[in-house]
């Protein structure tokens, strides 16, 4: 339990935080103007995704906008369920989409699972965000979030801008791709993200994060399950700490 103090001192503690939020609020801001900064390279390779409306292009994704931010979904091809941590991330969106679509912003998700599995799993979960197979492209290898057996039987694997240990097996890892097309209809690839960079995106967090005993973890959200197993968590005595 923490100490616990008059309201004075209180007081005084609370302003000595509050200065060091508003240095990481003025230091995000700064971030965040250097990702915009970011040069932009040029799509060039023809990528065909499959939709529950048949095929579509990179492009089309755009659905008329001229901003496109892809998530990374971990739901590969003989997976029975999505990753835990990003159907965690993917409870999020829905709520977002009137707000990024009027902004001139489309969000979609990605996935290498075929089509039907990603529809079944997203009839689940109840979600009616946009979500699309790359099953018959590279485009999540060439993002580099997923992997080959030939690569994951090598030393290293590219992820999250450097090189790293492949012996964990993962053949899917979380990330974000942003794109922009432009009025000739040319796409560059602006900005990517991986393992916790996303982690702003999950508002259950940032809440947590005021809250008491804050996320109140062992390691990276090991609190989470997929939102119908819960219950079932609860039961079993592994949901909470």
């Amino acid at each position: 339990m923490n100490q616990v103090v008059s309201r004075e001192v209180w007081l005084e503690a609370r302003r000595q935080l509050l200065a060091r939020e508003k240095e990481a609020t003025h230091l995000r801001d700064r971030v965040n103007a250097e990702r915009l900064a970011l040069p932009w390279v040029k799509v060039e390779k023809d990528y065909v995704f499959d939709t529950p409306a048949g095929k579509k292009t990179l492009a089309d994704l755009f659905d008329g906008r001229s901003q496109l931010i892809i998530y990374h979904f971990m739901l590969g091809p003989d997976w029975d369920a999505g990753c835990t941590g990003c159907s965690f991330l993917a409870d999020h969106f829905d709520g977002t989409l009137p707000h990024l679509n009027n902004h001139d912003v489309t969000l979609v998700a990605v996935a290498r699972a075929p089509i039907e599995k990603i529809e079944a799993y997203k009839k689940r979960m109840g979600w009616k965000f946009p979500w699309v197979s790359s099953f018959s492209n590279d485009f999540n290898f060439d993002y580099h979030v997923s992997f080959t057996k030939e690569q994951l039987a090598g030393e290293k694997v590219f992820y999250n801008f450097t090189d790293m240990d492949a012996a964990n097996g993962n053949d899917e890892l979380p990330g974000l791709s942003a794109f922009y097309k432009d009025e000739a209809g040319n796409i560059f690839h602006t900005y990517s993200s991986y393992a916790r960079g996303g982690e702003e995106m999950i508002g259950t967090l940032m809440i947590l994060d005021n809250a008491p005993k804050g996320r109140n973890e062992d390691h990276t959200m090991d609190f989470v399950r997929r939102h119908d197993e819960y219950q079932e968590a609860a039961k079993a005595g592994s949901c909470c700490h």
